[in-house]
């Protein structure tokens, strides 16, 4: 018989009760002191008092309200909206709640075991039992029912009911230690990334760059400054979550967990990232892959989680990937890191100089400076080399050992600095176009594959960014001097010819 049916005098009395609400249902509230009056004043044999699937609902919304007055936000869109009643069984006193996955479940029963037996407790009872309903595919709708461990009789020490639970056990961020702010020497062409990483490191909490998205040529430090980011969190943030992978070893742990069967798994434990760091994530090349990280893109950046990406080239230059995962590395800031200039490959080398305790003549460094303009990762090379050769031969450093070790590990030393002008002449004279012809509008196909060529000899042979190259040949916009050279990349591999006419034009420019 129900309560309404049964006694409608009880229910007008308790109406006529104030100040009963402790943030619980009035439904709720109503049946916690029918159960107390009853208990006291009437005849059980002549009551029966029925829990509905409607009214257990309720009161695991009760719950759920108590939970989110303990923990933060985030943890609670993390760890509980996912969460689902399923049914209430009266005989056996037991709650029935369905989960996304096994390692859900784990990580509830691990953290935040003792936060949600409390809220049972209070509005289940005492001898309510629990049991998880897991789903293990969700394709198929297949699940599995688990019933947690027993529970432990806590310790006079353990944290009070009303307190947080522990956030998260300690784990492997996957951060290189050395890559920090202090070791990375900033510069003008590397300016704007670091400020924006020092500003994210400062307030995580901010995202306003978000994602960051940092790309240039390799060696030129995307590594160290997105590691750097990553480290300071940690040691500012203790608590927060930080995590560096590579976008191979991303792949990799997916397509395990596929082989596995824990697909679930793998993208509930990216969601509880705070701030994830991806790198070369050019190298997401299946679409399934993709799939994944757009869901947990999603999930992180509706949660105000940061994301950091880098790749070899913007997003507008990333092939085969899809047009929303795009527009979401768009959704932040594209920073730039350009191959770095005389003066900060000068103060690279001299960093390391001093790091490292070493004799150098500034005449050696200013020429190593200006004849290895590759990358970072090549100043360093042929500084070590330089000094093994001097160990080895047992003689001091010298401009001639210099030359000697860059032509040995380089192939060659730069005779003198190439301008956009130079290659621009150089291309003109060759295909025999005049060099205006080559900065105007011209769509013809003899200036098309001019000014694409020049595009791509400027992107080997000077220190200018893509969109300094763009504007010194007929104002046109970055993106078009990243198709140009890939346009002129791929015609090299796939023909012999062409590959020996740009190969002869570029051994004449640098014999100029």
């Amino acid at each position: 018989m129900g309560l309404r049916q049964s006694c409608p005098y009880v229910i007008s009395l308790i109406k006529r009760i104030s100040g009963f609400n402790y943030g619980i249902s009035l439904q709720v509230q109503i049946h916690i002191i029918t159960k107390a009056l009853f208990a006291y004043k009437l005849p059980k044999k002549n009551f029966t008092f029925t829990v509905t699937k409607e009214i257990a609902q309720q009161r695991w919304d009760d719950c759920l309200r108590m939970i989110a007055g303990v923990v933060s936000q985030q943890q609670y869109a993390t760890w509980f909206s996912p969460v689902t009643f399923v049914s209430f069984e009266e005989e056996e006193n037991e709650l029935v709640l369905r989960v996304p996955s096994h390692f859900f479940y784990e990580y509830l029963e691990e953290h935040f075991v003792e936060l949600i037996r409390s809220a049972l407790h209070r509005f289940f009872g005492q001898s309510v039992n629990l049991r998880y309903n897991v789903t293990t595919d969700s394709a198929n709708s297949q699940t599995t029912t688990i019933a947690p461990p027993a529970a432990v009789e806590k310790h006079p020490s353990a944290a009070p009911a009303n307190q947080a639970p522990t956030l998260l056990q300690p784990f492997d961020p996957q951060l290189k230690a050395s890559y920090t702010f202090d070791s990375f020497v900033e510069g003008a062409t590397n300016k704007l990334t670091v400020s924006v990483a020092r500003a994210i490191a400062k307030n995580p909490e901010r995202v306003t760059f978000n994602p960051l998205f940092v790309y240039g040529p390799s060696g030129v430090g995307k590594t160290h400054i997105i590691s750097a980011v990553g480290n300071e969190i940690n040691r500012a943030f203790p608590n927060k979550r930080v995590l560096y992978v590579s976008a191979h070893l991303f792949q990799v742990q997916y397509t395990d967990s596929v082989r596995r069967n824990t697909i679930n798994d793998f993208i509930h434990f990216y969601q509880t990232i705070q701030v994830l760091i991806i790198d070369d994530v050019q190298e997401f090349t299946t679409k399934a892959t993709q799939l994944a990280f757009f869901h947990i893109f999603n999930h992180l950046h509706q949660n105000g989680c940061q994301i950091i990406l880098a790749s070899d080239r913007p997003p507008v230059a990333l092939e085969g990937f899809e047009e929303r995962l795009l527009t979401r590395f768009k959704w932040g800031l594209i920073a730039e890191m350009e191959r770095p200039d005389v003066a900060l490959r000068r103060d690279i080398l001299l960093s390391k100089i001093r790091r490292d305790g070493l004799q150098i003549p500034q005449e050696v460094v200013d020429y190593i400076a200006e004849n290895v303009e590759s990358s970072v990762r090549d100043l360093e090379g042929i500084l070590n080399s330089l000094l093994a050769t001097s160990i080895v031969m047992d003689s001091d450093v010298d401009i001639e050992m210099a030359r000697r070790t860059i032509e040995r590990n380089m192939g060659r030393t730069k005779k003198k600095s190439l301008t956009v002008s130079d290659i621009l002449n150089c291309t003109a004279s060759y295909f025999d176009i005049d060099e205006a012809d080559i900065r105007s509008a011209s769509r013809k196909a003899p200036v098309v594959n001019a000014r694409q060529v020049a595009m791509y000899l400027a992107s080997r042979h000077t220190d200018l960014s893509t969109s300094k190259i763009g504007v010194a040949i007929g104002r046109r916009n970055h993106a078009t001097v990243i198709h140009s050279c890939q346009q002129v990349s791929d015609r090299i591999s796939a023909d012999a010819s062409y590959r020996e006419k740009v190969a002869e034009l570029e051994s004449i420019l640098l014999k100029n």
